[in-house]
């Protein structure tokens, strides 16, 4: 090869035309020769994983802790009460399953769970029967680990047996008839056809992995076969050397690649002392994982939202823990660069105290959990930031998990600056404490409308929190109903851009950069152009232009500072319509009482009331809405949602508009504030209560 290289140059440099490019052109050739072996380098083969385990030496228990693990667990649930507590409820739980009688029927699986039709759908006595029955095998097989007493193995597997006799572990909502109409997400080919193996297949074929290590010494021939048999049955063989045909496999910007992978390539761990061959399914799951791990921002964001960011690295965790553990740490996923850098960024900048969480596209609004997984998370990357979150933020662990992963022991560090722009994903969030309520929190984004599974269209957006309330908010996600994620996503105002904060002209709204059976579009969406963070204030310049059609709107570029020491925020939108005339309105939807006055907005929150006072040079008005919302559920029952907005009547194709938010004690300190907002050519200034003048010119 290199003898072809050298000859390959020299025939080169005798024949280019100019001299002076030719190392320019050496090393462009020499770049692109040695791209496909750099794109491949961290994938591992089957055989490294066979080199990297001693399969000869494998003694179960080996996946989570072996015989020395759990002396530990042992003697630390002897000398640290919250382990202790842990251990003693997880023992008083076996007592009581070992009482509790295993019933062998197999329920009706329902055909529609998230419709909620009949009473056997809203029963789903299928699913819950699976579920409690794997919960039950995993609290019994740990206990007898802790134990010895064999008692404890032999009912975790009478549950387990009834779970392996359960046809299907894929969870009803992602069966052919629902799921096929899916828009699929980034990386995946829109026509799909197999969905074999899903989260539920994952989730109960990890839980099984657990019992079959755990259980493995007491467990007859007969009965290590018959999990092995649904292991292979329900989570192996509909994966193995079938990768193609499942859309998760090369969703890497989707947390089903984690979970999915994460579970398969646990069973696979479980059964390597009995199946060798199952060397390629921890190669794959390996390489996959580390794929999704490449689509973490460079500042850690994860388009998804923080909730979907903690499934996907959470199952992606306990996997890379288990092949750690069994290659003696000669293939260690948490030193993926990606992940090194930024362990816990995400969920810590997303936190807004005392227990919230910035919620954009379908993340849930709570804080960050949970604990077992930080613990894990925060001791193998070592993060001061991750230790100061687990203890700041998290509670008191209360699983099985949290004994095996206890509190890290890791210097905690508050994290050095206050505010952060995730510059992949174009999120960011602007304040002044981590740790106070009665400090303001602003988060918003722009970004790429592409993500149509959890993703919404809200570019532009921003969301304001004070003393744990959210006073301008999400809309949060809507109940997953079976419609929710196919093409009819975008009519659900949860989801569509008339459901969040943002500017609408003549009622134009955003549109999504993918469609069913359509290629993605990597023009619709917008930028941060401005991202500032002082002592004092912070500032952001979006410019949402693109996430809309242009027929009404021709431009938008929303300018927010944030005054830290008086909690004073202040938002420019200036606006370009394609005709004269237009009506803008200035979306806002609030989670605290909202009541409309003159020339302002008082929200009246249960820890306390801000105000929001409008300021424009055209025509304008306040005024009130609500989306209609009705799940398509045989129970869910219809909803109001309700908005406001600054209706504004363009006299020209150019308006701007203010908003400026600030806390107030009553109606009457807002309206006396807002006799004293005025505007000239260097900005925006407001005359404070306590007489001191703030003024706004960096918009």
């Amino acid at each position: 090869m290199f003898a072809w290289w050298t000859a390959f140059i020299l025939c080169v440099k005798t024949s280019f035309p100019n001299a002076h490019l030719m190392p320019v052109f050496r090393t462009t050739l020499l770049l692109i020769f040695l791209f496909p072996a750099w794109l491949s380098a961290q994938d591992l083969t089957a055989e490294a994983v066979r080199q990297a385990i001693p399969l000869e030496t494998l003694s179960h228990p080996y996946l989570l802790f072996d015989e020395a693990g759990k002396a530990e667990i042992l003697r630390r649930a002897q000398t640290d009460p919250e382990s202790r507590d842990i251990l003693a409820r997880l023992q008083a739980e076996a007592d009581m399953l070992l009482y509790q009688p295993v019933d062998p029927e197999i329920p009706t699986r329902p055909t529609h769970v998230r419709a909620g039709w009949t009473e056997a759908d809203l029963e789903n006595a299928y699913g819950r029967k699976l579920r409690s029955y794997r919960d039950h095998a995993q609290t019994l097989a740990f206990i007898y680990q802790m134990t010895g007493d064999p008692r404890y193995a032999q009912k975790a597997y009478a549950f387990t047996e009834v779970v392996c006799r359960m046809p299907l572990w894929t969870l009803q909502a992602h069966e052919f008839e629902i799921i096929y109409s899916r828009v699929w997400p980034w990386n995946v080919p829109d026509h799909q056809t197999n969905f074999n193996f899903d989260l539920g297949s994952a989730t109960t074929g990890q839980a099984l992995a657990w019992v079959y290590d755990w259980t493995y010494p007491a467990l007859s021939q007969a009965q290590r076969d018959r999990i092995q048999g649904a292991l292979l049955e329900k989570a192996i063989t509909p994966v193995r050397g079938d990768y193609d045909f499942h859309w998760w496999a090369s969703s890497y910007r989707c947390n089903w690649t984690g979970v999915c992978n994460g579970g398969v390539g646990m069973v696979a761990l479980a059964m390597l002392k009995d199946y060798p061959q199952l060397v390629d399914v921890v190669a794959e799951s390996h390489n996959r994982i580390h794929r999704m791990m490449n689509e973490l921002g460079q500042d850690g964001g994860w388009q998804e939202g923080g909730s979907y960011w903690r499934y996907g690295m959470d199952r992606s965790a306990l996997f890379a823990f288990a092949l750690k553990r069994a290659t003696k740490g000669t293939y260690d996923l948490f030193q993926h660069e990606r992940l090194r850098q930024n362990p816990v960024s995400f969920p810590v900048y997303l936190f807004v105290p005392p227990n919230r969480s910035v919620n954009f596209g379908d993340a849930h609004d709570r804080s960050i959990g949970g604990t077992d997984f930080f613990n894990l998370l925060v001791s193998e990357t070592q993060s001061a930031e991750g230790a100061w979150y687990r203890q700041e933020v998290l509670e008191s662990g209360r699983g099985m998990l949290d004994l095996i992963f206890p509190r890290p022991q890791v210097p905690p560090k508050a994290p050095e600056s206050l505010s952060r722009h995730f510059r992949t994903i174009d999120w960011w969030v602007m304040r002044s404490s981590f740790t106070d309520p009665g400090k303001v929190t602003v988060a918003g984004k722009a970004g790429l409308n592409d993500d149509p599974h959890h993703g919404h269209l809200d570019i532009g957006h921003f969301i304001l929190f004070w003393r744990g309330e959210d006073y301008l908010k999400d809309s949060g996600r809507p109940y997953y109903d079976e419609e929710y994620f196919d093409e009819a996503r975008w009519d659900y105002p949860q989801a569509g851009s008339a459901g969040h904060n943002v500017i609408m002209v003549n009622g134009e709204g955003q549109i999504p950069g993918k469609r069913k059976d359509q290629p993605f579009d990597y023009t619709i969406g917008g930028k941060v152009l401005a991202f500032k963070s002082g002592a004092e204030r912070d500032y952001v310049l979006m410019d949402p232009t693109h996430a809309y059609p242009g027929e009404e709107l021709k431009s938008w570029r929303r300018h927010i500072s944030l005054h830290k020491p008086q909690d004073v925020t202040l938002v420019r939108d200036e606006v370009q319509a394609t005709s004269q005339g237009a009506t803008v309105n200035v979306r806002y939807h609030s989670g605290a009482e909202v009541s409309l006055h003159e020339n302002l907005v008082l929200l009246s929150g249960e820890q306390g009331t801000m105000a929001l006072i409008p300021l424009c040079q055209d025509p304008w008005q306040l005024k009130v809405g609500q989306h209609a919302y009705q799940p398509i559920h045989g129970s869910k029952r219809f909803e109001w949602l309700p908005y406001f907005d600054i209706e504004v009547q363009a006299q020209s194709t150019e308006t701007e508009v203010y908003s400026l938010i600030l806390p107030v004690a009553d109606l009457a300190e807002a309206q006396r504030i807002a006799q004293t907002v005025s505007r000239d050519k260097k900005g925006v200034a407001v005359k404070l209560t306590n007489g001191r003048t703030l003024r706004f010119e960096d918009l």
